[in-house]
């Protein structure tokens, strides 16, 4: 029989187990963080089902009275329906904007990735560079370049910057660098494909995750972006919806009939977000196995 013996300056509890976290710890650490989260979402549920006085009297949780249907009604007859012109060019910016931002981010993602040309590092320094660069900064730059375009106060002055994400090539060039193995490039240039049909037919598919990462960031920064449509945008007919809102509510100390169309307004302008999000994500799953060589 041999006996255990401890070290000399050691002590040793036999059967205590090393300190943790206790399950229900864990637990109840993230339900109050999840319910952090959601408090914001709850208050704008119930609060968009008030009228002004529930709003301006404090009452925004109170189950007992619900005028959403009503207040509905009148955001959608606000200015002959101007809130929705504004939802649609949200749309139009953010959406259309955002899937060609995404398009030209992995194709040049995929060039980095790919292939080898004089200044190619120092050029992508350059557009590390740009992340750095907040494009609040920017805004002034802008306006001084469309003015001299004369694109000022029309629908190109918001769109054709919404194209340019530095922070997209290089989350693209990452995706590339895992996603897309040389060999299967390779593999398509014996068969005869030239560069644009390997790209589009080989390198594209394997990517796709990474489309679709950067489409989703890119898309939220274009629907709650608010500051490049202040500065060029003056015909309140091309607003979005966040510089919409923020018109309303400007008003709303001398016309308080604003806020409850501020607040359901607000309430409609994330469900294109949640709506993306939610269709988008089994596209994530997909990047464990996408670029897989067999």
């Amino acid at each position: 029989m041999t006996t255990a013996t401890a070290r000399p300056g050691t002590t040793s509890t036999p059967g205590r187990r090393p300190w943790s976290l206790s399950r229900t710890a864990v637990n109840g650490a993230l339900v109050l963080a999840t319910a952090y989260t959601l408090l914001p979402l709850g208050w704008l549920l119930a609060a968009a089902a008030k009228n002004t006085g529930d709003l301006l009297g404090g009452r925004a949780l109170t189950p007992s009275t619900w005028h959403l249907g009503a207040n509905l009604h009148a955001l959608a007859t606000a200015g002959d329906g101007i809130y929705f012109r504004w939802y649609l060019n949200s749309l139009l910016y953010a959406g259309i904007g955002a899937l060609l931002c995404a398009l030209v981010c992995v194709c040049a993602g995929y060039a980095f990735h790919v292939y080898s040309f004089p200044g190619k590092e120092q050029l992508f320094g350059l557009v590390l560079l740009g992340v750095l660069v907040p494009t609040t900064a920017l805004a002034l730059p802008l306006y001084l370049l469309a003015s001299k375009v004369g694109v000022v106060n029309t629908f190109w002055a918001v769109f054709v910057p919404s194209l340019v994400n530095p922070f997209g090539v290089y989350l693209a060039r990452v995706f590339c660098a895992g996603y897309v193995p040389g060999e299967a490039l390779e593999a398509a240039r014996v068969d005869g494909a030239g560069e644009l049909r390997t790209f589009w037919s080989v390198g594209l598919p394997m990517v796709l995750p990474g489309l679709v990462t950067v489409f989703l960031f890119q898309f939220t920064a274009i629907w709650n972006n608010f500051f490049l449509p202040l500065v060029m945008l003056s015909d309140d007919r091309l607003f979005p919806v966040s510089l919409g809102l923020y018109s309303w509510n400007t008003q709303t100390h001398a016309f308080p009939e604003y806020y409850p169309l501020v607040v359901t307004g607000s309430l409609l302008g994330i469900v294109p977000l949640v709506i993306a999000f939610v269709a988008l994500q089994r596209h994530w799953k997909a990047g464990l196995t996408a670029g897989s060589v067999k």
